[in-house]
C-alpha cells in the first residue's frame, strides 16, 4: 500500500483529476474535513480515541479509588475491547483506503462526502457505545446498529473499488476487503451475543475481529508498505517483499481465531489441554522468532536512523514479540494447567504492535498530505517512546500480583495523554489547509 508523501493530482486510468480546491486563509474549518478522504476519516477516528482512551483511564481510577463509584450497566472491559477493535481502528484505516486504494487499484477515487454518512454512523455509533456502559445495555445494542451500518457500508463502497479494477496486482486489497467483510460479520456477532446476554460469546467475537479483520488489514499494509518505505528513505536497502511472510501472517491470524473458539468456554481440560497448549504455544512460538528475523531483514537496525522509519520498524517488531510471549506463556501455563500473561500478549500486539504502527503510519500520511515534511519532530518522537513504556507497564500489569492494579491505571493515563496530545495536533492540521498551500 503505497502512499505518496504528497498527492496533488490524482492519476487514474491515465486521466488526472483535481481534488476540490481548498479554501482561503489558515484557519480552522469543519468545511476542509471534506478536502480529502484522509482528513474526515482521520478526525472522525481521533476524536473515537481520545474520547475511548479518557473513559478508560476514569474506569482505572474508579477501580483503584472509592471517590467516583461509577454505574455500570455491562462489563466495562468488555465495551474497552470491542472499542478499541471496532471504533477508531476502521475510520483510521477508512483514511488510508480511500486516499491511496483508488491509486494502487486504478478507479475512480470517491470525493470526501460520499463517505460523511457511512463515517458518521460508524463514530457516533461507538462514541455512544462508551457512554452507554454507564447508562443501560439497551443503548450499547442501540449504538451497535449505526457501527454496524456505517462499517458495512464502508465495506461495500471498498470492494465496489476492486470489482472495477482491471490492474493484475489486487492481493493486498482482496485480502483487506476480505477482512472487512470478517469484521462486519464480528460487529453482527457480538450485537446478536449482547441480546443475547452471552458475554463470553460476545467477547470471543471481538477476539475474532481483532485477529480476522485489524491484524489482516495491518499486516497486509505492512508488508506492502514498510519494505518500499524502507528503500525509498534508504536506497541502499532492497525492497524485499515475499509473499510466504505475508501468508505467515495470515496464517497466524487465521489460528488465533481459530483458539479463540477453542477456548470458548474457558481452558481445555486434562490431556487435551496439555496438548492444546503444546500446540499454540510452539505454533506462536515459531511464528514470532520467524517475524522477529522477518523485522530485522526489512532493515529494523538501519531504520534506528530514521525516527518515523523506525517507528514502523519497532511496531512491526512487537507483532513477533507479542507471538513470542503469548507462545511461552501457553508453554510456561502447561506446567500450572492454565495459561499465563494472556493479556501480556494481547496488549503486546495491540498496544505495542497496533497502537505503534497507528502512531506512525497516520503520522507520515498527514505530513505528506498536509504539505509537512515527513519526519518524526521532537514531539511524535516522545510521544512513541513513552507509547513503549505504556505497553511495558501493560504487560507487567498482567502478571497476576499485588501491583497489577497500581501498573495498569498508569499504563492507562499514559495511554490517554498520548493520544490526547497526538489526536489533538492532529485534528488541528485536518481542519486547515494544506501548509504548502497546495490542494488536497
Amino acid at each position: 500500500m503505497n502512499f505518496p508523501p504528497a498527492m496533488s493530482i490524482r492519476h487514474v486510468q491515465g486521466k488526472s483529476t483535481s481534488p476540490p480546491v481548498p479554501r482561503t486563509g489558515g484557519g480552522w474549518r469543519v468545511g476542509n474535513l471534506l478536502l480529502a478522504p484522509h482528513r474526515l476519516g482521520f478526525f472522525l477516528a481521533v476524536v473515537v480515541l481520545m474520547y475511548a482512551a479518557a473513559w478508560w483511564a476514569l474506569v482505572q481510577v474508579d477501580r483503584v479509588s472509592a471517590g467516583l463509584t461509577l454505574p455500570y450497566a455491562m462489563s466495562p472491559s468488555l465495551g474497552h475491547a470491542a472499542v478499541m477493535t471496532f471504533g477508531f481502528i476502521p475510520l483510521f484505516f477508512s483514511g488510508f483506503l480511500f486516499t491511496a486504494g483508488p491509486k494502487w487499484l486504478g478507479v475512480e477515487p470517491l470525493d470526501a462526502r460520499q463517505l460523511l454518512v457511512p463515517l458518521l454512523l460508524l463514530a457516533s455509533g461507538w462514541l455512544l457505545w462508551v457512554t452507554a456502559q454507564h447508562i443501560h445495555t439497551l443503548m450499547a445494542l442501540t449504538a451497535l446498529l449505526p457501527a454496524c451500518a456505517g462499517l458495512m457500508w464502508m465495506t461495500a463502497l471498498f470492494w465496489r473499488f476492486i470489482r472495477r479494477s482491471d490492474v493484475e496486482d489486487q492481493l493486498h486489497a482482496r485480502v483487506i476487503g476480505l477482512a472487512f467483510v470478517i469484521g462486519c460479520l464480528c460487529v453482527t456477532g457480538l450485537m446478536i451475543s449482547l441480546a443475547l446476554d452471552a458475554t463470553d460469546m460476545a467477547r470471543a467475537f471481538v477476539l475474532s475481529g481483532l485477529w480476522g479483520f485489524v491484524v489482516p488489514v495491518y499486516v497486509s499494509v505492512a508488508h506492502r508498505m514498510i519494505p518500499f518505505f524502507t528503500s525509498s528513505a534508504m536506497p541502499f536497502i532492497n525492497a524485499r517483499r515475499p509473499f510466504w511472510a505475508l501468508g505467515l501472517m495470515l496464517g497466524v491470524a487465521c489460528f488465533e481465531v481459530v483458539s479463540v473458539w477453542v477456548e470458548l468456554n474457558g481452558p481445555l481440560q486434562g490431556g487435551a489441554a496439555m496438548m492444546w497448549m503444546l500446540l499454540r504455544g510452539t505454533t506462536e512460538l515459531a511464528a514470532g522468532l520467524t517475524l522477529l528475523w522477518l523485522a530485522i531483514t526489512w532493515g529494523l537496525m538501519q531504520s534506528l536512523k530514521n525516527r518515523l522509519l523506525a517507528m514502523l520498524h519497532l511496531g512491526f517488531m512487537w507483532l513477533g514479540l507479542s507471538l513470542v510471549l503469548g507462545g511461552a506463556s501457553q508453554l510456561l501455563g502447561g506446567l500450572q494447567g492454565t495459561p499465563i500473561l494472556s493479556l501480556g500478549s494481547l496488549h503486546a500486539l495491540t498496544m505495542g504492535c497496533l497502537g505503534s504502527l497507528m502512531l506512525a503510519m497516520v503520522t507520515r500520511v498527514s505530513c505528506g498530505h498536509s504539505g509537512r515534511a515527513l519526519v518524526a519532530d521532537k514531539l511524535v518522537w516522545s510521544l512513541f517512546c513513552l507509547l513503549q513504556v505504556a505497553t511495558v507497564l501493560r504487560i507487567g500489569a498482567a502478571a497476576q500480583s499485588a501491583l497489577a492494579g497500581w501498573l495498569l491505571l498508569p499504563a492507562a493515563l499514559l495511554w490517554v495523554g498520548i493520544m490526547v496530545l497526538w489526536g489533538t495536533r492532529l485534528a488541528n492540521w485536518y481542519g486547515r489547509v494544506r501548509a504548502d498551500g497546495r490542494p488536497g
